[in-house]
């Protein structure tokens, strides 16, 4: 299981957000270059990066930032926020990005999602974010009546590289991460999961691993790698053991 230290992006500055509300953001660096460094020394083989701005926009706002982590380490990254046409997926993954994460996208325009599984294979991600079991869209501003479930059912079948399954109502809260919820969803599906949301602490890692037969292949931490609940060295031995 790959553990995926997340780098949020809101006017070039990393941040973190509670419960995805842009006016609860939190300034964690103004050098997102220089926490993409500390993380590729920290020993994290992936970085996860979501441009907030450009997710309720809908085009890209943190070209510059991004750009400014993909020259500063050598790492694979997974982005996502605001791509939402061919010529943006195309563009991110031709500048270095490893993988694109289609988000609202995804729902409104499936076709999307599909086609361009089929030009960029296993460079694809599919991010569902639920509140309340319900898919949320634009910058998890407009909720829908899809489950998360029946999204992720509509890609098995396109070569998603995986999908990531964020619960909002614990995002950034440190509430501990909805464990029996992505499990339950990785184990109805066969494409790859990735957790996010609420991950406070090493047992968060322990409880994702207990279900990782599942389907669960990854995690994603914010804040609490931050705020130093979480400590990287101990989380990543811990995975390396599990292994």
């Amino acid at each position: 299981m790959i553990l995926y230290p997340a780098i949020d992006l809101k006017g070039g500055e990393c941040v973190r957000l509670l419960r995805g509300e842009m006016d609860q953001a939190t300034v964690y660096n103004r050098d997102p270059a220089a926490q993409a460094r500390a993380f590729a020394e920290a020993g994290f083989e992936w970085l996860h990066l979501v441009d907030l701005d450009g997710a309720f926009s809908g085009r890209s706002e943190n070209a510059a930032a991004v750009e400014a982590i993909l020259a500063a380490v050598s790492m694979p990254a997974q982005l996502g926020g605001g791509i939402r046409d061919e010529a943006a997926i195309d563009a991110w993954l031709g500048r270095g990005v490893r993988r694109v994460i289609l988000g609202t996208v995804a729902l409104r325009d499936p076709d999307l999602v599909r086609r361009a599984c089929r030009t960029h294979p296993g460079r694809i991600c599919v991010g569902i974010d639920a509140r309340d079991g319900r898919v949320a869209v634009e910058g998890w501003a407009e909720t829908s009546e899809v489950t998360a479930l029946d999204l992720a059912r509509r890609f098995e079948d396109a070569g998603v590289a995986a999908i990531i399954h964020t619960d909002i109502d614990r995002d950034g809260a440190l509430q501990g991460v909805n464990a029996e919820a992505t499990a339950a969803l990785a184990a109805a599906i066969e494409t790859p999961v990735i957790a996010s949301g609420g991950v406070a602490s090493l047992a968060d890692l322990e409880a994702l691993l207990a279900l990782e037969q599942s389907g669960i292949a990854g995690v994603i931490s914010g804040k609490a790698l931050y705020d130093g609940r979480l400590d990287p060295k101990a989380a990543l031995a811990l995975l390396k053991r599990a292994a």
